[in-house]
């Protein structure tokens, strides 16, 4: 035990804050100085202490980016307010930069604004005459963009405290933002004892006195501190990031082995998962190569255990044939795929709903599948549980489809209670019914009853190769067709049991987005401010995308106009060569024009970033002619 343990700071009621309804925080640096956790532990704190939050995090495509380089920034955005938060706003309120450069690359995505609080690392004033210089301009420039800078001596303030100020140095910023956003400093310090809860003692009263050293010198260096009410819940919630909620989904959902191949962003939910699983009586399966992965998971669910694989755009590709033979054998199979920019190696570390289309046609022949796109934090862990249902029941593949915005993005939600119902029945082991056959696929549905190996008559040879009712080898024309109808014509019957999505807003108007994923909150919180502008603005969010919800052509109809915000790419008219002939559209849209032959337009975009409201709002006033920005 250490014999002085770090002390709280003193108060800070001596001075007055100011109420906010909400704040928009980014933390940048360059990698491996703990932008991201600090923020991580920000938006914790404050989703603890009832506020709506949610988070973004910043990472460079490369391992150990240039240091100091517009290219290198790696950090995070935390948004968190008085309501519910849904996404990750518009430009930042306040920002803490551990060195200038890493500033650029943001100031290039439009994330900051006149006004923006810019909180600079000084250090680099006194460094090398080069870097000085750099300094200095960076400074200047950052004046005449309207940020209101802040040069605060970071590293000589934690070496009064630590040895190496790198690796503290997120821990004192930590305790500067608690202090300037008037967060609780007991939860604040409970959990960076939970960061460091594995370390020893010593560690933890370290990073303890940081945190506190930085709450104290925002007392006295800055003259804006500020307040966010809060309402906590009678409700008991939880907090964590979607990749945490899909490794509690799977174990929810009863589903026994994983089997995976590391792959950003995905690897972190079986990182999440392996912590954990095998006190619930499953494992964790790394295969040498994406092929593999999949094919112990196949494997495992023939043998009678609905297995789920988890990847990223770059795997699908890899998995695609084993895929085909799920589809085919009709396995139960749950497919997660965390969506990241491409094609090939493309974007690794950032967002994009790239994949929807190869997921729905990627394969030869006709494979349908299920796919469904969680569009919150809290729906990720819900739909595995849904996924493995429907993979059973229907004796087919479930593609889950979510992307690196929810993967990474933290958000309070009630924490689930668990249902009996979530779980599997135990496996049917009394003897096959003599007379069944294999595929004895109903005439109306397209199921059939699934034989478990061990089954005493339920044995049969398993084929890739088109088959009958009893898997042989289809010689006869008309069995395949019987077999390819049958498999398609599930994804109707699970159609049937589907109701219209909700729309949010008037059920007709001038204008209707449509969107799936993670741009829910985005396109939701810009409706909103739409209507309050006078905008007849409503949006519907969809979950299932194969089979498609019902309803589609109904609602498109009450409205003048469609369009699809998605994080893809499609072309503009008017740019070079582009017409509207030729112009390729958006995943989703794509879809929607071919199932509802509406003319639906997009809006989509592949920076890598999230949709921000404010990209939706600036096309809508484009295409509404109203002004819908103050």
């Amino acid at each position: 035990m250490i014999s002085n343990p770090a002390s709280q700071p003193s108060e800070t009621n001596r001075f007055e804050r100011t109420k906010i309804k909400e704040a928009v925080i980014e933390i940048v640096s360059d990698s491996g100085e703990g932008a991201q956790k600090c923020g991580q532990s920000l938006g914790a704190i404050s989703a603890k202490m009832g506020n709506g939050v949610w988070t973004v995090e910043i990472i460079p495509a490369e391992i150990q980016p240039p240091a100091r380089s517009k290219a290198g920034a790696s950090g995070i955005r935390v948004r968190m307010g008085s309501n519910k938060i849904t996404n990750m706003g518009d430009h930042a309120d306040l920002v803490v930069a551990l060195n200038e450069q890493v500033l650029y690359g943001r100031i290039d995505q439009n994330a900051y604004k006149p006004g923006t609080y810019l909180l600079i690392e000084n250090k680099w004033a006194t460094h090398t005459e080069e870097t000085a210089i750099a300094y200095k301009e960076s400074i200047e420039h950052f004046k005449e963009l309207g940020y209101n800078i802040f040069e605060i001596p970071m590293e000589k303030e934690c070496l009064k405290h630590v040895s190496d100020a790198k690796k503290g140095k997120n821990m004192w910023v930590l305790g500067l933002l608690c202090n300037l956003y008037d967060r609780d400093l007991e939860i604040a310090a409970n959990q960076v004892k939970y960061i460091f809860r594995k370390k020893d003692e010593k560690i933890i009263q370290s990073n303890l006195e940081l945190l506190y050293a930085g709450y104290e010198y925002a007392n006295d260096n800055f003259p804006m501190h500020f307040t966010i009410p809060s309402k906590l819940s009678e409700e008991d919630y939880v907090v964590m990031n979607g990749n945490e909620a899909i490794s509690l989904g799977v174990m929810a959902a009863g589903i026994e082995v994983c089997s995976m191949y590391p792959i950003t962003p995905a690897t972190s939910a079986t990182h999440a998962m392996a912590e954990t699983i095998e006190s619930a009586g499953g494992i964790i399966h790394q295969a040498e190569d994406e092929i593999a992965a999949i094919g112990f998971a196949v494997g495992a669910s023939y043998a009678g255990k609905t297995a789920v694989t988890i990847t990223s755009g770059p795997g699908i590709a890899l998995k695609t044939e084993f895929i085909g033979l799920a589809i085919m054998a009709e396995i139960p199979l749950v497919i997660i795929d965390v969506q990241r920019g491409g094609p090939s190696t493309g974007l690794p570390t950032k967002v994009e709903q790239g994949d929807l289309l190869a997921v729905l046609y990627g394969a030869p022949g006709d494979a349908p599948k299920v796919v469904l796109a969680p569009s919150t934090i809290e729906e990720c862990f819900h739909f595995v549980i849904l996924a493995r249902k429907l993979a059973e029941s229907f004796r087919t593949p479930v593609f889950v489809l979510t992307d690196a915005n929810l993967a990474t993005g933290v958000q309070p939600f009630p924490r689930p209670k668990i249902k009996a119902e979530w779980f599997p029945e135990p496996l049917d082991q009394s003897p096959w019914k003599e007379g069944v056959k294999v595929y004895d696929w109903d005439k109306h549905t397209g199921i059939s009853k699934r034989p478990i190996p061990g089954q005493k008559g339920g044995m049969y040879t398993l084929t890739g190769l088109a088959h009958d009712e009893d898997s042989h080898v289809a010689y006869d024309p008309a069995i395949n067709q019987r077999a390819v109808e049958s498999r398609s014509r599930k994804l109707a019957a699970l159609r049937e049991t589907l109701k219209p999505p909700t729309i949010h807003g008037d059920e007709e108007g001038d204008l209707l987005l449509v969107g799936w994923g993670s741009t829910r909150g985005a396109i939701e919180e810009a409706a909103e401010r739409a209507k309050e502008k006078g905008a007849k603005v409503s949006s519907i969010h969809l979950r299932f995308l194969s089979p498609m919800e019902p309803g589609l052509k109904n609602i498109f109809d009450k409205f003048k106009k469609v369009m699809t915000v998605e994080i893809n790419y499609s072309d503009t008219v008017g740019n070079p060569l582009i017409t509207v002939e030729n112009r390729r559209y958006s995943q989703l849209a794509w879809y929607l024009r071919a199932q509802t032959l509406t003319d639906i337009d997009c809006l989509s975009n592949v920076y890598g970033q999230p949709m921000s409201p404010i990209q939706i709002l600036q096309r809508l006033e484009k295409e509404l002619n109203l002004t819908l920005i103050d």
